[in-house]
């Protein structure tokens, strides 16, 4: 038995990284779940739909626990964009980005059987790219992994190489708002943690 309410119903060593320096304990499960993808829903409905598939698939085996789980994806113009398929994929969502703005979106969904409550929230950050040469982006891309982020980069991973700016939420861009969830945890769970939190631009 865990002693910890908060399960992070995630695989993202990033999203894990961000609740431990939250304060948080907590016991991270994996959901086996399979990710809607619709081009015809919004990207604010679809992240939604996503984060509550994580979390309820959870929640299931855990009733008396507070469950966490989350979805992010990328907004460009009207295209959204997860992680790549594959190397080629990659570049071209990062080529796709370069010297633009663009928009992070997160869902977050948390849920406790036992208590009968579940909170959903969005949030959503403008990320700047700066421009670079296709030789740089190829470089930046050996700097990283990009075949699981969203939109083929990682703000806290080298992101100084790429993003120009960041208006609102950098907790968000790594794929967990901890502004907001601490406060639904709080106010919400009666989950508290002492948390030291940077936003704002890079």
């Amino acid at each position: 038995m865990h002693d910890s309410p908060l399960i992070l119903a995630s695989g993202s060593p990033r999203r894990r990284d961000l609740m431990e320096e939250a304060g948080y304990a907590f016991e991270v499960i994996k959901p086996d779940v399979e990710e809607i993808e619709d081009a015809s829903i919004s990207i604010q409905a679809l992240t939604r739909i996503n984060a509550r598939l994580k979390a309820e698939a959870v929640a299931l085996g855990y009733r008396d626990r507070i469950v966490i789980a989350a979805d992010t994806l990328v907004l460009r113009d009207d295209t959204a964009l997860g992680k790549p398929v594959d190397a080629a994929d990659a570049f071209a969502m990062i080529r796709s980005l370069n010297g633009r703005t663009h928009q992070v979106f997160t869902a977050v969904c948390v849920t406790c059987e036992a208590m009968g409550r579940e909170v959903e929230f969005s949030v959503a950050t403008d990320v700047t790219f700066k421009q670079l040469t296709d030789d740089e982006l190829r470089h930046y891309h050996t700097l990283i992994e990009p075949m699981d982020k969203a939109g083929a980069y990682a703000a806290q991973d080298h992101g100084q190489v790429i993003i120009e700016s960041i208006s609102g939420s950098w907790t968000n861009v790594v794929g967990l708002p901890m502004e907001r969830l601490i406060e639904v945890l709080t106010e919400d769970f009666g989950v508290a943690a002492t948390v030291s939190e940077t936003s704002g631009d890079v």
